[in-house]
């Protein structure tokens, strides 16, 4: 049990993984392992209370201070030494750990308690002067950049400029005069970029790299990877500090990094990487190539079969793929790390289904395991195998999928240039935590070193980028913007490459793309056991479709879009919008019933337009032949469907000017100015167009209904749903209902037989969000229409705001994410919420749905499952999407 008098401070053995809130992720599997009786080095987690208490008051909250010092004395009596003590130190290092792995947050620091004085003690205690010096310049370095905040490049340069009088590239080249003097540079850097000497007393750096670390959570590389994953702005995060175990103390000690299944495929077997002689920062960082666990089983059996064994423990107990951080000391194995493992979409599938068919979850399970998100990636088109392709360079396949874009090689022209529209692959060395913006810009990364497990590679398998690491053929020059092949082949910035993570190979150009196995499994064209990742996911989609409450239906407005919706699983459409409809050559006939001088002309219009919308219709009844069909009137204005009027009245005004007359022109120009609005979207449109111009309503609902009657006297099963736009009051779905209903016994007569048929509304106007118990005893269904209600209630237009100020909106914290991409569940989704209780109330049996493109948002598709929607409506594609998140929704996913 955990201390109640403590608050701020735990020791590692009083936790669990259970208290990733309080504790952070890392904290808390630290917590976990200990408690297993893994060799974890001791240490203490500072909780994420302590953070929040430091952010709001800008100072470390009373009491912390004494905490820390009485679990340091603790520490020190556990290993009989003392912080930093010039005879024999204690080290420790200082680590950020969110609930969240956050790759924005601030890197570790290790070393902490080596000084002028102790680094001797260092030395004498461990008869190897090099090693000391090699690790009082690794503090120098991390504490100078990450607590100090001085470019980490300056002492890359310095470190590379040494490397090269040295004639050599490889830190292990240095001897021990070399590290000394480096050690100098590094302390003069430090003077000379703060203004202050690096600081000798223990706690002090201690007590600095725990603010750091606080501090990190506000940094602009944090906030943009919080916004990108959706991660609350106010959840803080842990520190932990830990006892230091060293692998950089010769040939018989190193640092690596594992999974317990392949995090890019998915596959079974043990993956990571390894690093003799070097600390943990040097494998993720990718500035050494790595060897595999296979050889380090030839290099120390015993450390690796005690890895294995602890790597075996750690699935079976966490039922899942585990990340593993160890460090081997002169032989003695350590872990300093377990986590639930980032992987990519593939992964995720395959790994959910094989652990459900080895029963270590059920697969119940396994759908919360996976997300929608994951299966959008899986949908997005591959390499084509057949095209000829020039082969540049081939490396690690770190993180699948297909990207092509023009090469860039700083994080600022990727940044620059995709706001431009340009689709760019950001190529580097290796990444570290600054290249964060360029990488959420880019379409892919590329880089000349590293492995599966350094940051480029993890942080690209967590947001869904392709990724290829470690492709040592190329010389990256990023000062000159360009990189060179082995065979020497040169790409420079804005030359088009093309990357497959899931080979690793690098080619020249822009490679032709195929559909994704996934969507022809969707489409039919292959068979569930094509291949174990089709079979995964039918799988599983097999279990969310029978888990899930909530029916999907597709956004759809022709026959082609209604067919693949279907064959990709939709269940109606929940949203035809007809303004399509009347765009190309039917143009010009909405145009003469808008010039008509009188009810003649207007009907000879109509009589035009019914057999073509009658035409439409029959055909999408025949695609979603048993499946309802929610087709809604025309909403738009209808100056949309006339000239510009700036256009006409330039037009018009040359005709004059040159003696000629256009009756035509003249009419349309009057019309254009009668019509014309400020604000079009708050102005004459659905119901209020239906009143207006009553004829176009009802030469829609003949044409809907006499399409079903043909359809059911084929023998086939139409269910027509009428939708009324735009509805605000009671009284104007009353006015039109009539009319529709006088249409359908018309049509009824005409063809004697009875056409199954509703009449119902949207709700996108706050006035019927509040009256919706009066709409709902007229109304048979309401569907949503969240684009409109969001813009209504937000008080903005999308197409005018989304460019001008959303931008700020997210720095400052407005926006975590744009509310017309995912439902704005506090504001819109009150309205929401309120309109479902009170619809209901009037009419139990009210049927409710959402046609807006939320529908197919993951985090959205939550919220109308919470709230009780009957379904969700999105686009054909997102259909997969939605079906997956019901079910996962179903199933108390988060």
């Amino acid at each position: 049990m955990i201390d109640p008098v403590t608050s701020f401070v735990y020791d590692f053995s009083q936790g669990s993984k259970d208290q990733k809130d309080l504790l952070g992720g890392k904290g808390a599997n630290l917590a976990e392992m200990t408690n297993l009786g893994l060799p974890v080095p001791p240490g203490f987690t500072i909780t994420t209370e302590a953070c929040r208490a430091y952010l709001e008051e800008g100072a470390e909250p009373a009491g912390l201070a004494d905490e820390v010092t009485a679990r340091l004395s603790a520490l020190e009596e556990t290993m009989g030494r003392r912080l930093g003590d010039p005879a024999d130190p204690l080290l420790l290092s200082v680590r950020s750990g969110a609930k969240f792995s956050m790759p924005g947050m601030m890197e570790t620091v290790l070393n902490i308690g080596l000084n002028d004085e102790s680094v001797h003690g260092l030395a004498r205690a461990n008869s190897n002067e090099r090693f000391a010096m090699d690790s009082y310049r690794r503090l120098l370095q991390m504490f100078g950049s990450t607590v100090l905040g001085i470019d980490s490049e300056v002492f890359a340069e310095a470190l590379d400029e040494l490397k090269e009088k040295r004639g050599t590239t490889a830190d292990l080249d240095l001897d021990v005069e070399d590290l000394r003097g480096l050690v100098e540079t590094f302390k003069g850097l430090i003077q000379s970029h703060v203004g202050r000497p690096f600081p000798q007393d223990p706690r002090e750096q201690l007590d600095l790299a725990v603010r750091a670390v606080f501090d990190s959570w506000n940094t602009d590389r944090a906030r943009l990877y919080r916004r990108q994953e959706r991660i609350p702005e106010d959840l803080g995060t842990a520190v932990n500090v830990q006892v230091m175990v060293f692998g950089n103390r010769g040939m018989t000690s190193g640092s690596g990094v594992a999974f317990t299944r392949d995090p890019a495929s998915g596959h079974r077997g043990v993956y990571g990487d390894y690093l003799q002689n070097a600390q943990g920062e040097d494998v993720v960082a990718g500035i050494r190539n790595t060897v595999t666990l296979a050889d380090l089983g030839e290099i120390d059996k015993p450390a690796h079969d005690e890895l294995l064994q602890i790597m075996d423990t750690l699935e079976k107990h966490y039922r899942d793929m585990c990340d593993i951080e160890f460090t081997i000391e002169d032989r003695k194995l350590w872990m300093l790390q377990t986590r639930v493992g980032k992987r990519t979409a593939a992964a995720a599938f395959r790994i959910a289904y094989m652990m459900a068919d080895e029963g270590l979850i059920d697969l119940d399970e396994a759908v919360r395991r996976v997300h929608g998100a994951q299966l959008g990636q899986l949908m997005f088109p591959s390499f084509d195998e057949s095209a000829a392709r020039e082969l540049l360079a081939k490396g690690m396949n770190a993180s699948p999928g297909a990207a092509v874009g023009k090469a860039v090689f700083s994080s600022a022209t990727a940044v620059e240039w995709a706001e431009k529209g340009e689709d760019v692959i950001l190529i580097r060395k290796e990444t570290n935590p600054d290249d964060l913006h360029g990488m959420v810009a880019a379409r892919g990364i590329l880089t000349s070193r590293g492995g599966k497990t350094s940051h480029a590679a993890v942080v690209a398998r967590g947001m869904g980028r392709t990724c290829v690491c470690g492709a040592e053929a190329i010389d990256v020059d990023a000062k000159n913007r360009r990189f060179t092949t082995a065979d020497g082949a040169e790409i420079a910035e804005g030359d088009l490459i093309s990357i497959d993570g899931t080979t690793g190979h690098v080619y020249a150009g822009s490679v032709p793309v195929v559909p994704s196995s996934i969507v022809r499994w969707f489409e039919g064209e292959l068979d569930a056991t094509s291949d174990e990742l089709v079979t995964a996911v039918a799988a599983l989609m097999e279990h969310a479709d029978k888990a899930r409450r909530m029916l999907v239906r597709a956004n759809a407005d022709t026959p082609d879009d209604a067919s693949r919706a279907r064959r990709f699983g939709a269940q109606g459409i929940g949203l035809c919008r007809t303004e399509h409809m009347f765009l190309g050559e039917r143009r010009e006939l909405v145009e003469h019933l808008i010039v008509a001088e009188n009810q003649s002309e207007q009907e000879k219009a109509l009589d035009e337009l019914l057999p073509l919308q009658r035409k439409d219709f029959a055909e999408i009844f025949k695609a979603m032949n048993g499946m309802p069909v929610t087709i809604r009137l025309i909403d738009p204005p209808l100056h949309e469907f006339l000239p510009d009027l700036t256009e006409l009245s330039v037009d018009v005004a040359l005709e004059e000017e040159h003696g000629e007359h256009d009756e035509r022109h003249h009419q349309l120009l009057t019309a254009v100015r009668r019509l014309h609005e400020q604000n079009p979207m708050l102005g004459l449109r659905g119901v209020r167009l239906g009143i207006a111009i009553p004829g176009l309503f009802t030469m829609q609902a003949r044409a809907i209904l006499m399409a079903a009657a043909d359809h059911l006297q084929a023998n086939g099963d139409p269910r027509p749903e009428i939708m009324v736009p735009l509805v605000a009051s009671v009284k104007e779905l009353e006015i039109i209902k009539a009319k529709l209903e006088q249409v359908a016994r018309e049509v009824e007569q005409e063809r004697g037989i009875t056409i199954p048929h509703k009449i119902g509304t949207m709700i996108e106007i706050p006035r019927a969000v509040v009256t919706a118990d009066k709409i709902a005893k007229v109304a048979e269904f309401f569907s949503f229409g969240t684009n409109d209600l969001t813009q209504l209630t937000w008080g903005f237009s999308r197409d005018d705001v989304e460019a001008e100020f959303f931008s700020t909106y997210f720095e400052q914290g407005v926006f975590q994410v744009s509310p017309f991409e995912s439902l704005d569940t506090e504001g819109v989704g009150s309205l929401v919420r309120t309109a479902v209780e009170l619809g209901r109330k009037a009419r139990p049996d009210l049927h409710l749905g959402v046609c807006g493109e939320h529908g197919g948002d993951p985090h959205s598709i939550h919220f109308f499952d919470q709230v009780g929607l009957d379904y969700v409506s999105c686009s054909p594609f997102r259909v997969p999407v939605a079906r997956l998140e019901a079910g996962r929704a179903a199933l108390g996913a988060e």
